[in-house]
């Protein structure tokens, strides 16, 4: 036990974060762009100096002990509070030069960044964007543990340690196989989820939830009739080609999607179903004038894409 007053690191908090995270080493090591050795040895000197074990590891598992479990909330605290003397040091620089590591969802990575990467580097000439694909709950998660630094993804996010702000809404479009009946149509309802094999993304992504609760609205069966559900929204589009079944897609995935004459694009009536995408930030850092500026950039990026409307 130690027999002094032991004051932690915030890199020894952070690895206990992201162990906690991962609940594997090596990969808590990659998200923290340090060596496994080195995070064990962070680790072991954060266990000494408390005089508790925070990890049980074995050759096949990791987990985190009910006294690291108590003490995760107050290291997020710490951490995230580091994190904001470190961008108020930082001055006019501050969080939009160097190494920002940014979290965006799969819905939205592959529609949003082809032009938010050109955009950023135009406003922002000194930020070096480091890009972390990831579901809403991992990339929460790396958020509190400081692992990433912001985050891009559907919001409101009722998580503590977080706040979201609104940057833009987009509605859902249908994407249906080229010659089925809704093909082109402008007028649906949602009851017309009632009869149709929808596809569905697996457990974890928010555009499933978002989907589920639509279904719920109008009673629709919440696998539909089909059963398949994949891992990317852009597999389920290569199953609604081959006449698998439909499935919901944001607006910004309608365009790359469509591209293929197998598919076809059905919208919904007015006032269409949609979501809201926002940046996500530790709450001690979400008054920052600079990531405001960051926040504008994506809107006007959303915008310009794919017709956005600001939020």
């Amino acid at each position: 036990m130690a027999n002094h007053r032991f004051v932690p690191s915030v890199t020894q908090l952070r690895v206990l974060l992201a162990v906690a995270e991962r609940l594997h080493f090596r990969s808590a090591a990659e998200d923290l762009g340090m060596s496994q050795p080195s995070l064990s040895q962070a680790l072991a000197t954060l266990e000494d100096g408390l005089g508790v074990h925070l990890v049980e590891r074995s050759t096949r598992t990791v987990l985190v002990t009910p006294a690291g479990h108590q003490l995760l909330p107050y290291a997020r605290t710490a951490v995230t509070a580091m994190d904001a003397v470190a961008d108020i040091a930082a001055g006019s620089g501050g969080p939009l030069s160097g190494d920002l590591r940014i979290g965006v969802i799969p819905t939205a990575a592959p529609y949003l960044l082809p032009g938010l990467l050109p955009a950023l580097a135009e406003s922002f000439p000194d930020l070096r964007p480091r890009i972390v694909e990831d579901q809403t709950a991992r990339l929460v998660d790396q958020l509190r543990s400081g692992a990433i630094d912001v985050a891009i993804m559907a919001v409101p996010t009722e998580m503590s340690g977080v706040i979201g702000i609104p940057l833009y809404t987009e509605p859902f479009a249908l994407l249906v196989p080229a010659r089925h009946a809704l093909a082109g149509r402008d007028d649906l309802s949602l009851e017309a989820l009632v009869d149709l094999p929808l596809l569905m993304l697996d457990e974890g992504h928010c555009l499933r939830d978002q989907t589920v609760d639509l279904c719920r609205r109008v009673s629709a069966p919440i696998l539909g009739r089909g059963g398949s559900r994949t891992a990317s929204l852009t597999t389920a589009v290569r199953c609604v080609a081959g006449g698998l079944g439909v499935t919901i897609v944001p607006e910004s995935a309608v365009g790359p999607e469509s591209r293929d004459p197998a598919i076809g694009v059905a919208r919904f009536l007015a006032p269409e179903p949609g979501r809201t995408m926002g940046l996500v930030l530790r709450t001690a850092t979400a008054g920052d004038d600079a990531y405001a500026e960051f926040g504008r950039v994506i809107t006007d990026v959303a915008i310009a894409l794919f017709g956005a409307t600001p939020a």
